[in-house]
């Protein structure tokens, strides 16, 4: 006889094998890891910002920033320059190479969460939101 988990736990739980398995499974429908996929997005929306700004902006890392930009220099998505008014800041912006894949990128977002979210109706869809939220706001609360 198997002892009945706690909700709490199966939450818990839950969360982790979706935090887990979202990742690589939105790399392999978009091509791109979902955080070079939100830098990317940052990146469309200004001409150039700071890489600190970037960083906070997505909410990540110094480390993990700078391992991230550094691949999509190297692919040629975005370039990276000193700051000429103060040597000790870097300033990131899109490519050209790089606004011609965002769109290609968004639409493979657009089917991935399409997809993820099959079945649920736009009331369920607006529920869920609602408690992802609160979970996020009970996280930051920690």
């Amino acid at each position: 006889m198997t002892e009945q988990q706690p909700e709490e736990d199966r939450i818990l739980e839950l969360l982790q094998v979706l935090n887990k398995g979202i990742s690589p499974k939105f790399e392999r429908c978009a091509g791109i890891t979902p955080t070079r996929f939100r830098v990317l997005q940052e990146l469309f929306q200004v001409e150039e910002i700071s890489q600190i700004a970037l960083q906070k902006q997505i909410e990540i890392d110094a480390a993990a920033v700078t391992r991230h930009l550094r691949g999509l220099e190297e692919s040629g998505m975005i370039s990276r320059r000193n700051n000429p008014a103060d040597n000790r800041v870097t300033l990131v912006s899109l490519t050209e190479h790089g606004r011609e894949h965002i769109a290609s990128y968004r639409q493979e977002n657009k089917i991935f969460i399409s997809t993820l979210l099959t079945g649920f109706n736009s009331r369920e869809q607006t529920v869920l939101i609602d408690m992802l939220e609160r979970l996020q706001h009970n996280i930051d609360l920690l």
